[in-house]
């Protein structure tokens, strides 16, 4: 999946300007899928098929990552910007972006003061992000729309895939938009193996839109599929390094991450557990989530129609929404095992119930 996800967080696709990643997935999806359609938020959903009669599945990623888009373009040629997505104002400084024009990409940087204007200035101030400007290289406005640039310019992180360490031999990578591209190439994956070994129920991969800024291309595949069981597959912080908030009960290397809750999404019981019992039985190392700092495309599934029995998938990372995030290969590994065996773990037959009450 290296090369998948290597091409995935290559794309610029911050929520609402995700047409690039659209674009790729739907192709990739169409090698796998029996059927692949966009709606009209842009949502790409991809049905493959059961051999049987199981409960049918939903599974979703988002497509988008945060990002900015050109705001105002400056007499001098540096460009506002605004954010698209959260971001934390205090990693923005000094980095490198990308602006996707409609001819293709322009290099940026985030500019900032130089270390020795840092006496005249507070050491310990954050400058808010309207404070900040992109530097393309221009001199003046003139030549920033020469390059294709526009207020609505969508902007990423410029950050290729990269692996380090090499603990025990097993390699982690970092890079941007794992949040949530890593997802989506997971989800790829299981439908190439879903051509060769169709599960019993179908199996619909939703890959989502504009997750980022409250759920909404989620939402709105639900009432298109209408599936029975539900499950997000996303990426979740781990606290397993040195701040003080940090509490150890989420690690890289560690496994899985199966939701117990988070703001979005108390899981239902049933989905839980099943994903626990999958598994212990396929030994796959797993750890629960308790992490209300986060939601994720769950959160809206459950909620849509009648309500859907809804679980999530988190694959753990650390510096989330950053261009330096990090994934454990171990980890992406186990997250895309227990996907592809919970949805074989949905037989003929099988009952999806809150609560036993007979």
């Amino acid at each position: 999946m290296k090369d998948l996800l290597q091409q995935l967080t290559s794309l610029i696709g911050p929520p609402g300007f995700e047409e690039e990643v659209a674009r790729f997935v739907y192709k990739e999806a169409k090698k796998y899928a029996d059927e692949v359609r966009i709606d009209a938020l842009g949502n790409v959903i991809a049905l493959k098929k059961g051999r049987g009669s199981a409960p049918s599945v939903l599974l979703s990623a988002h497509m988008d990552e945060t990002g900015f888009v050109v705001k105002k373009i400056e007499p001098n040629g540096l460009i506002r910007f605004e954010k698209n997505g959260g971001h934390d104002d205090r990693i923005i400084l000094a980095q490198k972006v990308k602006l996707r024009t409609e001819t293709g990409y322009v290099k940026g940087v985030i500019g900032t003061i130089s270390a020795h204007f840092m006496k005249y200035d507070d050491p310990q101030k954050v400058r808010k992000h309207a404070q900040l400007y992109i530097d393309v290289g221009a001199s003046n406005a003139e030549e920033v729309h020469s390059m294709g640039i526009e207020v609505g310019t969508p902007i990423g992180w410029d950050s290729e895939l990269d692996f380090i360490g090499q603990a025990d031999g097993v390699s982690r990578l970092v890079g941007k938009s794992f949040d949530d591209r890593a997802s989506c190439a997971i989800l790829l994956e299981l439908l190439k193996e879903l051509k060769e070994q169709p599960s019993s129920g179908d199996v619909y991969a939703v890959f989502s839109v504009q997750e980022e800024v409250g759920l909404r291309g989620a939402q709105v595949a639900a009432y298109h599929v209408q599936p029975d069981v539900a499950l997000a597959v996303d990426t979740t912080a781990v606290s397993d390094t040195f701040e003080e908030m940090m509490d150890g009960t989420l690690a890289l290397g560690k496994g899985a991450g199966i939701k117990v809750l988070d703001f979005s999404l108390v899981a239902h019981p049933w989905v839980r557990k099943r994903l626990v019992e999958v598994a212990k039985k396929k030994e796959i190392n797993y750890q629960m989530e308790v992490f209300p700092g986060i939601g994720t495309d769950g959160g809206a599934l459950a909620t849509s129609l009648g309500g859907i029995p809804t679980g999530v998938v988190s694959i753990p990372t650390r510096y989330a929404h950053s261009p330096v995030e990090v994934m454990d290969w171990k980890d992406f590994e186990a997250c895309y095992q227990l996907v592809e065996q919970f949805v074989r773990s949905l037989e003929d037959g099988t009952e999806i119930r809150f609560v036993d009450v007979e």
